[in-house]
């Protein structure tokens, strides 16, 4: 008996295996197995030109990816835009903000921003509001405890902590133990499956969010002519009316995220995009601070 006649199973009868469908994505491209995120990225990409993935699977894919690299810091609401109510204020005065800002919970602060006393769910306030003129609110009975994290918190294991905990809101202390901001699980969430709208979301006004010094969050719809204005920068706006036109075309491509770039005095990153635009842009100023976060992403990757 020779040798081909020895073999047996589905292959021998003419049969295909069944595959999964990484193994299909790893015929179909012939390539050896990735020896990188890089180059599993690059993979998934090509995967998903053939037709093998749909771009909504890679969108999220990348994302989960992207997710494991990220930091709190790169998503928190700074605390300057903290929407916030006071412990010993009387509930009509803060109502109308509750009302206003449409959120579903609200950090509790005591003296300052930086005593945070706990969580305030909107829900706790039907009941009074259905009975106010009989019962007064006692907010310190409704409170929540509050969660309270580092902003070099993954965002990875901060979800996979909401999970377990259910709670849905952490405030972000920094170095130091001051209130650096908050973070919920939809901004976690909306790295992975991108923007969550609901109907009390609008564009708002505000498109630069500062959380440090020489560290901002740019929304790419920004127009330049306020990006030039916030940071006394002339880039022309003749060509392009948003930052994020003069990003993508210093890049050259559609980026995708964790892509960086240079222009002027600043370092882009794109925090959000997906395969059609650019959403979210993190900006780092360059005296110092693009060094710092690249030494610092150097330091996560080998640890």
């Amino acid at each position: 008996m020779n040798q081909e006649s020895q073999s047996d199973g589905p292959a021998a009868n003419g049969e295909r295996p069944h595959l999964s469908w990484l193994e299909r994505i790893g015929q179909a491209l012939y390539q050896p197995e990735p020896q990188n995120r890089e180059e599993l990225v690059q993979i998934l990409r090509d995967a998903s030109k053939r037709g093998l993935l749909d771009s909504d699977a890679l969108a999220m894919i990348e994302g989960v990816l992207q997710v494991a690299e990220m930091q709190v810091r790169d998503i928190m609401i700074p605390r300057s835009q903290m929407v916030v109510v006071e412990r010993d204020a009387d509930p009509r005065s803060y109502l109308p903000v509750i009302i206003e800002s449409a959120h579903s919970r609200f950090p509790v602060i005591g003296e300052s921003r930086d005593e945070i006393v706990g969580i305030l769910l909107a829900k706790d306030l039907l009941a009074w509001l259905a009975q106010r003129e009989e019962k007064r609110f006692d907010i310190r009975e409704a409170l929540r405890p509050a969660v309270f994290i580092p902003e070099s918190k993954r965002l990875n294991v901060l979800l996979k902590e909401f999970r377990a905990s259910r709670n849905h809101m952490a405030i972000v202390v920094d170095e130091y133990g001051g209130v650096a901001g908050l973070v919920t699980i939809e901004d976690v969430l909306e790295q992975i499956v991108g923007e969550i709208e609901d109907e009390h979301d609008v564009d708002g006004d505000t498109y630069i969010m500062r959380y440090g010094p020489n560290r901002h969050t740019v929304k790419a719809l920004t127009p330049i002519e306020e990006f030039n204005d916030y940071f006394g920068t002339d880039f022309s706006d003749e060509e392009f009316d948003t930052i994020g036109g003069l990003v993508m075309h210093a890049f050259g491509h559609m980026p995708k995220r964790g892509e960086k770039v240079t222009l002027g005095q600043f370092q882009f990153k794109v925090l959000r995009a997906d395969n059609r635009r650019i959403h979210l842009l993190q900006l780092l100023k360059a005296d110092g601070a693009v060094k710092r976060q690249e030494q610092e992403e150097t330091a996560q990757g080998e640890s």
